[in-house]
């Protein structure tokens, strides 16, 4: 036996060439998109059929089901999409993962890749270094995808060669004779790598180089892959650790997806496995189980046998998410139902004041999740929306009473959690800035950031207006009829600006422009509005109206409603510049 550690080190740098790979083309792909990908996911699930085909296409176009159904929480978790329309997606999503097995069977066992390989990635150079960043992404995809064959063929040179050496592998043999057991143990085995490695399609590609290298037989191969199905979805349920409850059950939709999935599998296995082989014969392909008990050395034998193998294994990995499919379709409603019977929400007080679309845990697939931030901020200006009702109710509320004091303490509360969430949002921003990102997403960064900071402002003056009527209060100053009515006259010009503010923050990448011109028009009425009555607070002070004192009161509670319509205005001038970059 000559197999080395440095070997096993080098099988091991070979399985990490193939995920880092897979990962650079899967990322490229989602950036060369952009929000086209996210767009295309939000409009094509209006019903089952639809989100199956578009769970299907999105995980075929970017390789990785892991990274669409972590999309998908993500997006259930964002408000962005139901519950039901993510089960559907995340179905179809288990079928497209079939078309890099197919990838690999196809080009992996048949083409030698390392004929174009590098240079493909020759090619890619000069697109990596370009200036426009929609080419930095093709040439990262094509380059990702370079690499992955690398990476898969340096795999299948890596391992040990059973026929020469069966020595290495022959604890093997002590666990695949022990019937339908064998079954269940290779199955496990097939969990825990997929969840260590957190792929299926590097799972699987491992099995197959596994099945045709003649390491195991076909019929544990495939238990292999029934055990990777579940194994895959470890990486939506970490997504959905630190998210809000609704993504939650769209992580727990995945599992019981693919765990009913393999059991109905592991009921029919043999007579299923029957069926594969037959069907891969049909094809003219051979029998995809000879190449274990081949004992001869004739490399093209070995060869095609291998091929039968490779292409055995894909049939049986596209028809078990076929058939998943066309049953568990019909079942969507019954699956939220049980996940929501699971998983039941709690009372809505008890999260009044916790992030709704975003969280604290893991950030993937960063060019997509921006829209979860954006969710976020809207519900974050509603939030800030009360303080301006609050402290517009606290200017008549009766002084040095309870209700006075309790409205207070509850401005004081809301400006507090105001800080907080600002500081939550900009962190998840800053956690997505720090993914691979396009040009145009970086754009949006920079601008909810603004949005952010803004909104933030607005908080801080509504609580400066509560704070200007504590000291009236303390010190005993009383305001006239004409005061409040000019105040409430202030308000209702801040209130309209605000609502107007709110349109247009609910649709960021579609802002009309007539909301944006709006906009600007109530900041000049709130401006004219200022100035006149700082005009008319000298005359009516100088006319003994009402005392020095109460005019200065009057003057900071007006002073920081101006300042909230210039914080508002700030909010939809960011908006409208990053409108602007996206007609670019």
């Amino acid at each position: 036996m000559d197999y080395s550690f440095l070997d096993f080190l080098t099988l091991l740098g070979a399985v990490g060439l193939f995920l880092y790979g897979m990962t650079l083309m899967s990322e490229g792909l989602q950036k060369a998109a952009g929000n086209g990908l996210r767009n295309i996911l939000g409009a094509m699930t209006r019903n089952r059929f639809t989100g199956a085909i578009t769970g299907f296409s999105i995980t075929a176009l970017i390789q990785s089901s892991s990274a669409s159904t972590v999309m998908v929480v993500s997006f259930v978790s964002a408000g962005l999409m139901t519950l039901a329309q993510s089960v559907a997606v995340i179905m179809g999503a288990n079928v497209g993962t079939t078309a890099t097995t197919w990838i690999i069977t196809l080009f992996g066992f048949k083409v030698d890749i390392a004929a174009f390989a590098f240079p493909l990635i020759a090619f890619s150079l000069p697109l990596l270094f370009s200036s426009k960043s929609r080419r930095k992404s093709i040439g990262e995809v094509i380059l990702g995808f370079a690499v992955l064959f690398i990476g898969l063929n340096m795999i299948e040179d890596s391992v040990p060669d059973l026929k020469s050496s069966p020595e290495i592998f022959g604890f093997l043999q002590h666990y695949a004779d022990m019937g339908f057991g064998s079954v269940l143990l290779f199955m496990l085995i097939g969990i825990i790598v997929t969840m260590v490695i957190q792929s299926s399609s590097a799972a699987i590609a491992i099995v197959l180089i596994m099945c045709t290298k003649g390491w195991v037989t076909f019929d544990l191969a495939c238990s292999l892959i029934l055990g990777s199905n579940i194994g895959t979805t470890i990486t939506p349920i970490i997504a959905s650790l630190g998210a809000n409850l609704a993504a939650k059950r769209a992580a727990l939709c995945h599992l019981m997806f693919n765990l009913l999935g393999t059991i109905w599998a592991l009921a029919l296995f043999y007579p299923f496995t029957n069926l594969t082989v037959w069907v891969t014969e049909a094809c003219g392909q051979g029998d995809p189980c000879a190449l274990y008990s081949y004992t001869g050395n004739d490399a093209a034998t070995i060869a095609q046998m291998s091929v039968s193998a490779s292409f055995g294994l894909s049939i049986f990995h596209t028809i078990f998410n076929a058939i998943n499919l066309s049953i568990m379709i019909w079942l969507t409603e019954l699956y939220v139902k049980i996940v929501e019977r699971i998983m039941p929400s709690k009372h809505k007080g008890d999260e009044e004041f916790q992030l709704t679309y975003i969280s604290s845990g893991r950030v993937a697939a960063s060019e997509l999740n921006i829209a979860q931030a954006e969710k976020e901020i809207s519900v974050y200006a509603e939030r800030v929306q009360r303080m301006v009702d609050m402290a517009k109710e606290l200017v008549h509320t009766k002084e040095k009473s309870e209700d006075f004091t309790k409205l207070f303490s509850r401005l004081e509360k809301y400006e507090d959690i105001s800080d907080r969430m600002e500081i939550e949002i900009a962190n998840y921003l800053n956690r997505c800035a720090e993914g691979r990102l396009s040009s145009e997403s970086k754009h949006r960064i920079a601008s909810l950031l603004r949005i952010v900071s803004e909104i933030e402002s607005i908080a801080d003056s509504c609580f400066s207006v509560a704070k200007a009527l504590m000291r009236k209060q303390q010190s005993d100053v009383k305001f006239t009829e004409i005061v409040y009515k000019n105040i409430d006259a202030m308000f209702v010009y801040v209130e309209e600006a605000m609502k107007n503010m709110l349109v247009v923050l609910a649709d960021l990448e579609n802002a009309r422009e007539a909301d944006i011109i709006l906009s600007y028009n109530k900041e000049r009425e709130i401006n004219n509005m200022r100035n006149q009555l700082r005009n008319g607070n000298i005359e009516n002070i100088n006319n003994k109206v009402y005392e020095y004192q109460a005019g200065i009161y009057y003057m900071d509670i007006v002073g920081d409603l101006e300042k909230t319509g210039d914080y508002i205005v700030n909010v939809v001038d960011a908006v409208k510049e990053q409108v602007k970059k996206q007609k670019v």
